[in-house]
């Protein structure tokens, strides 16, 4: 991997190949999915999965008050009431899916997400946990994450969850900058985000991430810079980059945020190139789209030994896993199947106080879908699709069958971001920052005439 940032970022490039595009965290993507996949389905699925390790991925949707940013499924609430009518509905949903596993297969990966966790009480978290041991094998070890948010979290909070079983902590950021926090209603101090992430170390976690996003409504490289420098100064374990994508007519809170406010696509593209430059620096391995790690962290591990994996909550070093969601609007991901929870709050609750699975919609990969999901995790993962890999696996010869998406990506290889070698399609270091784009032509579900249009931009 050079070390040299002009071997890598190319804003011109990058500002010429800025499309619209999934992010790729599933194959065929979630607006694909459908009701015609139904809890009968999911049911199915459940009783007849192989003996795979098991990831479980927690969705908590509450938050005290809105990020106007946010594009997550949250529910704005102070009140205790809804909040434990829906983890009464949780331990029901627990249960019932672990009583549905013929083969549970050891837990090695649990995450929580949201919204946002940490706004849990201590013993409301310690309760859903005691749930998913007595229903669950855990391995001995066991990665557990869980996202946090400083203004919800303290020291003695961060140690509790420690005693819990966590051990990564996930940390939003965005922007120190007291003007941008005004501007997305999230005031957070450095101090503040510097005690959970002290904390976290004191508490023996393995890993502690920092996300940051650029492209938020008045960011300035001046005042981004110091962001940047408090963020080293906390030497995050790995840190998230990503682009902000303004779709209010999607998100509401969105509609806070004046278009005007924001920065023009050369202003964000240097906000990028900026940050980019100063992870490098110091030394962070680039991951893959958005994620950098340091050299010795998991992922870039992963990364060096080709067994990186992309799922919902990102990348990954646990592949080969069946992913079971848990919570309003979870996805699972078990054999060659996807199902999702219904996104209705009480929908959710009503659904498990009648004993029955909240899934409303779902897919059944088809052949060509998992030959098509093989491509697109090994280009966002590995960088390289080695065709006689595709063969082995799937019978077929790469160059015939992908003809025609190999000469859609022509220019990408003119332009330096892929390669053509006899034995594998490659991504150049050039092109990890466009891996998105590079893996559009793939996509058998996303039309040309502009379907892609309801995905975010890259940049």
């Amino acid at each position: 991997m050079p070390t040299a940032i002009t071997d890598v970022f190319d804003a011109e490039l990058i500002r010429r190949y800025d499309t619209r595009a999934p992010r790729y965290t599933s194959y065929p993507t979630a607006d694909h999915f459908h009701p015609g996949f139904g809890p009968g389905d999911y049911q199915r699925v459940l009783c007849t999965r192989a003996d795979a390790p098991l990831s479980l991925y927690v969705h908590i949707p509450f938050c005290p008050s809105p990020c106007f940013y946010c594009g997550c499924h949250r529910e704005i609430t102070r009140q205790p009431g809804p909040i434990q009518d829906y983890l009464e509905a949780l331990e029901r949903e627990i249960a019932l899916k672990a009583a549905l596993l013929e083969q549970s297969g050891p837990v090695v990966q649990v995450h929580f997400g949201g919204g946002s966790p940490s706004f849990l009480a201590s013993d409301q978290l310690a309760r859903v946990m005691d749930r998913l041991r007595a229903h669950f094998d855990f391995a001995p070890k066991v990665e557990m994450g869980i996202e946090a948010d400083p203004r919800n979290l303290d020291a003695a909070g961060v140690m509790l969850l420690g005693q819990m079983g966590f051990n990564r902590l996930s940390v939003g950021v965005q922007d120190f900058d007291p003007v941008v926090q005004a501007a997305i209603n999230r005031r957070q101090s450095y101090a503040e985000t510097e005690v959970v992430v002290r904390a976290a170390r004191a508490a023996g976690f393995d890993s502690v991430s920092l996300d940051l996003i650029y492209g938020l409504p008045h960011q300035h490289p001046e005042r981004f810079e110091t962001t940047l420098d408090q963020v080293l100064t906390l030497q995050p374990d790995r840190v998230a980059l990503y682009s902000y994508a303004h779709l209010p007519e999607r998100f509401k809170a969105q509609r806070q945020i004046p278009a005007s406010a924001l920065p023009d696509p050369s202003l964000k593209i240097r906000l990028l190139e900026q940050a980019v430059e100063r992870l490098t620096e110091a030394d962070y391995v680039h991951i893959g789209m958005d994620h950098f790690a340091q050299p010795n962290d998991p992922l870039a591990n992963a990364l060096t030994q080709g067994t990186l994996h992309r799922n919902f909550q990102g990348y990954s070093t646990h592949g080969g896993c069946d992913l079971i969601g848990l919570g309003v609007s979870a996805i699972s991901q078990i054999g060659h199947c996807y199902a999702q929870n219904t996104k209705d709050l009480q929908d959710y609750q009503t659904s498990l106080n009648h004993g029955a699975l909240p899934v409303r919609r779902g897919i059944t990969l088809t052949r060509e879908d998992g030959l098509r999901q093989e491509v697109i995790q090994a280009l966002m993962c590995q960088g390289r699709v080695c065709y006689r890999n595709i063969r082995a696996r799937h019978g077929v010869e790469f160059a015939a069958y992908f003809a025609e998406e190999l000469l859609r990506l022509e220019t990408a290889a003119t332009d330096g971001l892929v390669r053509f070698t006899p034995q594998a399609l490659e991504v150049t270091p050039r092109g990890r920052y466009l891996l998105r784009a590079i893996a559009l032509p793939f996509d058998a579900y996303l039309k040309r005439n502009g379907e892609s249009l309801r995905h975010s931009r890259l940049i």
